[in-house]
């Protein structure tokens, strides 16, 4: 299992180091910015487009090929740039980055699902989610040290004997796991399973859960900087989010294997608390910014390994993979959606307020699930 958290790490690390650090290439105030959104935007857009279709190439031809190609095109795209190191080559690099993850990405989760019984799901997935976790805390700081060191090219040159280290050891560890029988599928089918409350609750959770990180990371540092606080105590305040996440996920998928925590009460739970800390980010100062970092953390640390097993526990075997790609594209929606509606209401308002109207929509969540749950038993 180990090689398969290790590429979780790659993803994320890869995903925020980079992203973090592309702001030091900023030199014009208006031509850098539209150039760092487009970078920013071309890795998200590769997986949002790709992660479906390499979710259902696992289950056709197996995912641990695909887990391999995947972090092999990450090493080839990562060294392309730590090379070339011209302007043109970063957007083919980190093209290429935001394609290779969406390959390996899904085909991680489809083994981890794959090699562990129903029965402990909770704990395979926590520990992944765990891992997933720490690279987006390192992937920063890290990235900001081998960028000062040897800039943006050293990064790049480290994700690719990153991902070359983690490809040769899911090689030699992970077993082969052959694909399933599959039935025919046709569009409705297709369509059917994707609008099942077995797929659309835990994916919309985890999709609102990824929306109120997405936003806690973004815009924390700025409500940080309008109380007068300095750099090192906002970055502190995301470092709090990301490691209460980091600590909750491990716990709650052994309290979820164990039967102390229902998949139900555990995403209602996770989303409540979410919004509570999206809320809680409208109370001016540390303190605020602080309890909304905690609150949030601790939300999504909960909702992301009880929403993958939940995934995992009502999909057939031979269709793990296209599952698990769609529900990454879910929460992609969520990471881009989340801080596109604060911005969008804090641009009429103010900050408080779009906090306020994120909160509301991550609040109504469990309302709207319980309304499509007792639909389907209805039919």
């Amino acid at each position: 299992m180990w090689p398969l958290y290790a590429a979780g790490f790659t993803t994320a690390f890869g995903a925020h180091g980079v992203a973090a650090s592309l702001g030091a290439r900023s030199a014009d105030a208006v031509t850098s910015l539209l150039v760092l959104g487009g970078l920013l935007a071309l890795y998200d857009g590769a997986e949002v487009l790709l992660k479906p279709v390499f979710g259902t190439l696992a289950d056709q031809v197996g995912a641990r090929p695909v887990l391999l190609g995947g972090l092999a095109a990450f090493a080839a795209a990562s060294a392309l740039y730590s090379v070339a190191g011209s302007p043109g080559w970063l957007w083919a690099a980190r093209l290429g980055q935001g394609a290779a993850a969406s390959a390996f990405s899904p085909a991680a989760s489809a083994l981890v699902a794959r090699l562990n019984p129903g029965a402990r799901h909770g704990r395979a997935f926590g520990s992944y989610g765990f891992c997933k976790s720490l690279g987006y805390t390192l992937g920063p700081l890290l990235g900001g040290v081998l960028v000062w060191a040897g800039g943006l090219r050293l990064l790049f040159a480290v994700l690719a004997v990153l991902a070359a280290v983690v490809a040769g050891w899911a090689l030699a560890a992970v077993p082969r796991v052959p694909p399933l029988p599959r039935r025919r599928q046709t569009l409705l089918d297709l369509g059917r399973r994707l609008a099942d409350p077995v797929f659309l609750v835990p994916t919309a959770a985890l999709a609102g859960a990824t929306a109120a990180l997405s936003a806690g990371v973004g815009f924390l540092p700025v409500s940080g900087a309008a109380a007068g606080l300095g750099t090192v105590a906002t970055g502190a305040a995301v470092s709090v989010l990301a490691a209460c996440g980091a600590v909750v996920q491990p716990r709650a998928g052994r309290a979820l294997d164990a039967g102390r925590l229902g998949l139900r009460t555990g995403l209602v739970c996770g989303l409540l608390l979410a919004a509570a800390g999206l809320a809680a980010a409208m109370l001016p100062g540390l303190t605020g910014i602080l309890l909304a970092a905690a609150l949030i953390g601790t939300g999504t640390g909960l909702i992301t390994p009880l929403g993958f097993a939940a995934l995992a526990s009502g999909t057939p075997a031979e269709r793990l993979g296209q599952t698990m790609g769609a529900a990454e594209l879910g929460r992609e929606l969520g990471d881009a959606g989340g801080p596109l509606l604060v911005a969008v209401v804090a641009s009429a308002t103010t900050l408080a307020y779009g906090f306020g109207a994120l909160a509301v929509v991550v609040a109504a969540g469990p309302a709207v699930a319980a309304g499509v749950a007792f639909r389907g038993r209805r039919r």
